[in-house]
Parts: structure tokens; sequence; C-alpha cells
């Protein structure tokens, strides 16, 4: 189960990122956000509704948003809110560490300039 400390300590080690009242982002574009509930999420979801927090993440593009959902359904999930939108929601509750690491590295990839993200993945042998 991952939590909102690995979400600030995954995020924040991360090149740029600036963590502002629940939201991460890279010189302004966002990278994840806390994402409650709402109830036309619950509507939508019904008893499909996760309890526990939920993250949003932001995804490269739409084909990576459905991959994530269909690989790890029980984590990853969408709303009709985020319909055609490259973004992901999390259920930190069934969530690992690693799987948060994976996407928030992913969305902070996309997210960030291309040169910082290129020398910095170079770095760590991920490009």
């Amino acid at each position: 189960m991952a939590t909102w400390e690995d979400v600030r300590r995954i995020a924040g080690a991360l090149p740029e990122v600036v963590e502002t009242n629940g939201s991460w982002r890279v010189r302004g574009k966002p990278v994840a956000w806390e994402r409650p509930l709402r109830r036309s999420d619950y509507e939508a979801l019904g008893e499909a509704a996760p309890e526990g927090p939920i993250l949003g993440v932001r995804t490269p593009d739409v084909g990576v948003k459905e991959a994530l959902i269909s690989d790890a359904p029980d984590v990853f999930f969408t709303t009709p809110h985020f319909d055609g939108y490259p973004a992901v929601l999390v259920d930190l509750d069934a969530a690992s560490v690693e799987d948060l690491e994976e996407v928030i590295l992913e969305a902070w990839a996309a997210q960030a300039p291309k040169r910082l993200s290129r020398e910095y993945l170079a770095e760590r042998g991920l490009d």
C-alpha cells in the first residue's frame, strides 16, 4: 500500500518538481495531484468506487492510460470526468510503491522539458 508520504518522496526527488497544496508540478505542468472522488465519480463507479485516498497522475497519452487500467484495474482507474484526457487515477490503498514510482516518473518525463528529462533518465540508465 502506497501513502501520501511515498508520493511526496517520489515526486519531490524529481528535478524541478514543486509541491503546492497537494499538487506536484514541473515548470507549471501537472505531474500528480490529490483527487478525492466527487459525487459524480461515485455515481459513475458505483460499488467499484475505492474508499481510500486517490491520486491523479498525468500519462504521456491516452493509450498509456488505457494500458495501465487494463494491466492493473485494481490500482488504476478513470471516471467520465477524465474521458479523453491523458491522466489516470490511482487507488493508493491498492498501489505498491513500485507502481507509484513507475507512474510518477513516467508522468514527470512526459511533462518535464525534453532536455531535462533525457539527461535525468540517462544519468540513471532509464533512457
